[in-house]
């Protein structure tokens, strides 16, 4: 079959990530033929350095990449249609949809959320008021009643083969231009948007008594940091100590090797979705923040996920986790102390995190049941 996937820039990264992710296993491991279309194709290529930036249409790992704006195509739709994250389809597009002999299948993708009515309306139809244009809305989702998260066929693999090469972490390393830590030390990745408690946050690991060293790539976060400790700017390679911390300012990385990064790590700090999902195929202790909305109905999405996640955890590590990450994301109590307070219980998250990870990876993932579902719609 023949899918369009629609891709509109809104999470920087994040919205090119999981658009990326899905139509390249839709091509590569389902075998269809797939264009992904995207307003700003910059956002994918610093993802995927590979892309040519000057070109409006090219193949990349069997997937078609067409800059939205060019129009190219427009006038002969796929069999199915993916709208990404409800991004709208372009109305020159979307009159070609209506008078294909045969309408195409339209799904909405929708956005990650643990909340409870994400299975009410997982698969729903959304009937157009006013062509017949079979279409549905499809949830990514941690439960079998849901659409599942994104996952390579051979991620769990390349992960195992990684853990298992002193080789590939010391690569790993190099390339982002330091030496491998002391075993001793405790590693942390730090990837999120503009947050104030980021300084305290730095404070208690460098008032703490374990070495810590945070690797922080070009973000919010970064500008934050620098702005707020007194140092200007800094370049890619350079690094600050404080107390038992040690600050190294690393490049941003393409997207396997970020999956690499959270997998050196003892914890990650992600944001958005994209991330956050692969902050759990890591098998890592993390901590999430949400794409800020309005009225805050991410902290909606946070506190939905925190119940699920932490079910199975004894009161008083649920309790520290639960904190760490309301007062990262601005709803609880001062930082500092609930650094502390987790890291008491970093043996229990530690496997804590591999058994979600497991019994995450036993339910299909998101592209298969997509593809699935719309096999079976257009039998």
């Amino acid at each position: 079959m023949r899918y369009d996937v629609f891709c509109r820039i809104v999470d920087n990264f994040g919205d090119a990530a999981v658009c990326w992710r899905i139509a390249w296993q839709l091509a590569n491991e389902h075998a269809h033929q797939v264009r992904l279309w995207i307003d700003l194709p910059n956002a994918l290529a610093v993802l995927r350095p590979e892309l040519d930036r000057s070109l409006p249409r090219q193949n990349l790992e069997r997937v078609e990449v067409i800059h939205w704006s060019s129009q190219i195509g427009f006038e002969d739709p796929g069999d199915v249609v993916i709208e990404g994250f409800g991004c709208g389809l372009p109305e020159k597009y979307f009159n070609s949809m209506v008078t294909r002999n045969k309408p195409p299948l339209w799904i909405v993708l929708e956005y990650l959320s643990a909340e409870s009515w994400v299975a009410e309306h997982h698969r729903l139809p959304s009937p157009h008021p006013r062509f017949e244009l079979p279409r549905y809305f499809f949830f990514p989702g941690f439960t079998a009643d849901s659409g599942g998260l994104i996952r390579e066929a051979d991620l769990h693999g390349k992960h195992r083969i990684f853990d298992d090469s002193d080789v590939a972490h010391q690569a790993l390393w190099a390339d982002i231009g330091f030496d491998v830590p002391d075993k001793a030390v405790e590693v942390v990745s730090l990837f999120g948007y503009d947050n104030p408690n980021l300084i305290p946050l730095l404070n208690a690991m460098a008032n703490g008594t374990k070495e810590i060293v945070a690797l922080l790539p070009p973000s919010r976060l970064r500008q934050l940091a620098c702005d707020k400790l007194g140092q200007g700017h800094q370049e890619d390679g350079s690094k600050l100590r404080r107390g038992a911390l040690e600050i190294r300012f690393i490049p941003f990385l393409p997207q396997p090797r970020y999956d690499e990064l959270l997998w050196i790590c003892d914890w990650n700090f992600v944001r958005g979705e994209d991330s956050f999902v692969r902050a759990q195929w890591a098998g890592r202790p993390f901590v999430w923040q949400p794409y800020p909305q309005a009225n805050n109905l991410h902290v909606d999405k946070l506190n939905a996920f925190l119940d699920l996640y932490g079910a199975e955890l004894d009161p008083e590590t649920s309790i520290a986790l639960k904190g760490l990450w309301r007062s990262w994301n601005g709803s609880g109590e001062l930082l500092p102390g609930f650094w502390q307070r987790v890291q008491a219980h970093s043996n229990v998250l530690r496997g804590h995190a591999k058994r979600w990870e497991k019994q995450m990876l036993a339910m299909p993932d998101l592209a298969t049941n997509l593809a699935n579902f719309c096999a079976k719609r257009l039998k």
